[in-house]
């Protein structure tokens, strides 16, 4: 199996971040995670955030974003050479609000202010990805998910295997479509489901069973998806970075607990 990168998006240890940022980067580096993704900078200059990562051998990846972040007082260059300053490669589009969405009512300004990030990413060497949620997975008229829509937009993908999974969506097949632009991967595992009304909403085809119980994130290797087969196939899509993600701590765990969980499963699984 490919020599994968293993990071850690640290919106999944907010807390800890935020009131140790030294100690928390410390501890996952022992854990064996590699790198990290940005969600914010925890009152830090990028300079000192990659500096300090830096120390404990940690590099820094990538950076989740929202357009809110480029419709402020700062210039869409002035936003990325931040990131860019911190030592981001990539940095991703991390959801859009309701309006701002192919079917919203600021869809067109919308895709018109992505696609000068776009361009302006591109000056400042930065790949601009989209990392998707479940909304994307809406169909459009014109037989597209929305997803496809913003994957016109950008240059690359983040893709969330929990939420595209949880809607039914084939992994190896998503994958294998964006062979080559794929750089990064976010590996979310979970158990339970999703409420019918959830399913209803985004026009998915699915019956939720009487029985089922409510969505839980997990840490990898420890719910339903089968993270070998999602390897395999991230491998032959030219992936390079795995990165863990769970929103919340499995029930019992907290966020470092998770967190070292996951990467005990994937050091394993991935000889590291």
């Amino acid at each position: 199996m490919k020599n994968f990168k293993l990071g850690i998006q640290l919106y999944s240890v907010r807390d800890d971040a935020a009131n140790d940022l030294d100690g928390t980067l410390r501890a996952l580096s022992e854990m064996g995670y590699e790198g990290v993704e940005l969600a914010g900078l925890y009152g830090h200059t990028p300079a000192e955030f990659r500096a300090l990562a830096s120390s404990h051998g940690l590099e820094i990846i990538s950076a989740h974003t929202g357009l809110w972040e480029f419709r402020g007082d700062k210039s869409a260059s002035e936003v990325i050479a931040q990131y860019a300053e911190a030592g981001c490669k990539y940095i991703a589009i991390a959801s859009m609000a309701n309006e701002d969405r192919p079917d919203g009512a600021n869809w067109e300004s919308a895709r018109t202010l992505i696609s000068e990030i776009a361009a302006e990413c591109k000056a400042q060497r930065i790949q601009l990805l989209y990392h998707n949620h479940d909304f994307e997975f809406k169909m459009m008229p014109d037989g597209r998910y929305m997803l496809e829509w913003l994957y016109d937009c950008v240059d690359g993908t983040e893709i969330d295997i929990c939420w595209a999974h949880i809607v039914g969506t084939d992994l190896t097949e998503l994958l294998a479509k964006h062979n080559g632009k794929a750089p990064l991967l976010h590996l979310k595992d979970y158990v339970g489901d999703h409420t019918q009304e959830h399913y209803d909403t985004l026009g998915v085809a699915h019956t939720v069973a009487p029985d089922a119980k409510a969505l839980m994130l997990m840490p990898v290797g420890r719910g339903v998806q089968n993270v070998p087969a999602v390897l395999t196939a991230a491998e032959q899509a030219g992936t390079d970075w795995l990165i863990v993600e769970q929103d919340s701590p499995a029930e019992g765990d907290t966020p470092m607990q998770s967190a070292g969980c996951s990467a005990e499963y994937l050091c394993g699984l991935l000889g590291k």
